[in-house]
């Protein structure tokens, strides 16, 4: 899905008319929340979620958890529903046998790091990670999954566009209203500069703050063409402007797109022809057909803490 322009605008004609649908979206989770009886995994488990549709940098999040909770001594197990892939699971990820197709790409980026588990049934895929020799069971999205229990949830939210136009999904971005989102949350993770005004709506709660870090080393004064399909393709783009590169064409593509090999060889011959290299996301890399990647430049990006010690504070001791 394409995220909407005017999800990230003051309210217009467009989120008022969807906004009833909106409204009983918003009761659906309220309901399925409400009914459910949170299960334990056996290990802690800390849930890094949103409140929006899209990304927010969850993934990166959940990447500097795990270094950090290894670094404390605890054996980190990644936990994911597989978004765009076919696998239900529980299935361990096998980074050299599944694909994006099979396992949805941040399982693939997460894998790279530590053991990863791809479950639709969150509790099921936390319970086999427990059994696997996970200590703690750090969960990509699922925050408005109400059926695994979480010893602490991180509610990450960039702080360009934050909850966006308030809306809920239709009408705007938000999955849930910020309040009840809010109020389940262990702490807030604000990425970049609040410009937004993150902070201010989440009175009493722990504020961390983030920032997404590019390896930005040989990329000043190269041409590139810039494509993404995450949630703010903008936002790569302009990473990309910031860390010196040319940007000479932007493609932006819906969230988790799969790349075809028709679809790639269009971009090489586009870039081609503007003197100039293909340019995407890690995540988005690990979408494209495998003889295609040498091709296309990858910008990888880490999110580093302001407050390193006010994240270790929250975090689970080992056992």
């Amino acid at each position: 899905m394409r995220t909407p322009a005017f999800w990230y605008r003051p309210p217009g004609l467009a989120a008022w008319v969807l906004a009833p649908l909106g409204a009983l979206y918003g009761l659906g989770g309220a309901l399925r929340r409400r009914r459910a009886v949170p299960q334990r995994a056996g290990v802690p488990v800390v849930c890094v979620g949103n409140l929006v549709a899209g990304g927010a940098g969850k993934t990166p999040v959940c990447l500097a958890l795990s270094r950090m909770l290894a670094a404390l001594g605890h054996r980190v197990h990644f936990l994911t529903r597989g978004h765009g892939g076919r696998e239900r699971g529980p299935l361990a990820v096998d980074p050299a046998r599944h694909t994006a197709a099979d396992v949805g790409d941040e399982a693939l980026l997460l894998a790279a790091s530590a053991p990863a588990w791809v479950s639709r049934d969150r509790v099921a895929g936390a319970r086999a990670a427990a059994a696997a020799g996970a200590t703690v069971v750090v969960m990509d999205d699922g925050f408005q999954n109400p059926h695994l229990a979480h010893d602490l949830a991180l509610v990450v939210a960039d702080g360009a566009v934050g909850f966006g136009n308030g809306f809920l999904i239709p009408a705007g971005p938000l999955r849930e209203p910020v309040a009840a989102g809010l109020a389940r949350a262990g702490a807030v993770v604000v990425m970049g500069e609040d410009r937004a005004g993150v902070a201010a709506q989440a009175p009493g709660l722990p504020i961390l703050r983030a920032a997404l870090v590019p390896d930005g080393a040989g990329w000043r004064g190269r041409r590139v063409l810039a494509f993404a399909g995450i949630g703010r393709p903008a936002k790569f783009f302009d990473t990309l402007a910031a860390v010196g590169a040319v940007v000479v064409e932007r493609v932006p593509f819906p969230d988790h797109h799969p790349y075809t090999p028709d679809t790639v060889m269009d971009l090489v011959e586009r870039a081609a022809r503007l003197n100039a290299r293909p340019a995407t996301t890690a995540k988005d890399a690990v979408r494209l057909p495998h003889e295609a990647r040498a091709m296309v430049d990858v910008l990888p990006v880490r999110a580093v803490w302001q407050d390193g010690d006010a994240v270790r504070r929250l975090l689970p001791a080992v056992p």
